[in-house]
């Protein structure tokens, strides 16, 4: 069953990243391009920073995905230039991000305090550069007193 590049790419949009099930790997910007070499597909992923432990679980669930859709003729391939930016994360991304309770990232340049998913209180304190993944950053509100993750600008 031939899909388009178009129809590969619905499928796609559908896996979950597995450390934040509320986002998909298109949400993050790591689904980098879909296309057909001969009669192959050919799927390009960016991890989120060098290294990141959940890239295997991606690149299992990417061919979970694309079998269970009757697609058996492709190809993962990592593609590690240009790195992956917090750019690449779609708005709707970062506000999934904070309805799940994770601070979502903000620009480099952007020095205000962290906001608190919680109680959106700018009264916040960081409490280690590494929170529950290495892309995240714990922080600490000190208005309603709850840790939360930031995931951190890159």
């Amino acid at each position: 069953m031939v899909k388009t590049e178009k129809e590969i790419r619905e499928i796609l949009q559908q896996v979950p990243d597995p450390e934040i099930p509320v986002l998909t790997i298109e949400d993050l910007g790591i689904l980098r391009d879909v296309e057909y070499i001969d009669d192959k597909v050919i799927i390009y992923i960016t991890p989120t920073y060098s290294g990141c432990p959940a890239m295997d679980m991606i690149t299992v669930n990417i061919k979970a995905a694309l079998q269970e859709a009757g697609i058996d003729n492709f190809e993962v391939k990592l593609v590690l230039s240009p790195a992956w930016t917090t750019d690449w994360m779609s708005d709707e991304a970062k506000e999934k991000l904070e309805k799940y309770g994770i601070a979502p990232p903000r620009f480099s340049d952007d020095k205000s305090p962290i906001t608190c998913p919680n109680c959106k209180s700018e009264n916040t304190s960081l409490l280690s550069q590494f929170g529950s993944t290495a892309c995240k950053a714990l922080y600490r509100c000190n208005d309603c007193k709850e840790p939360f993750d930031y995931f951190k600008c890159y």
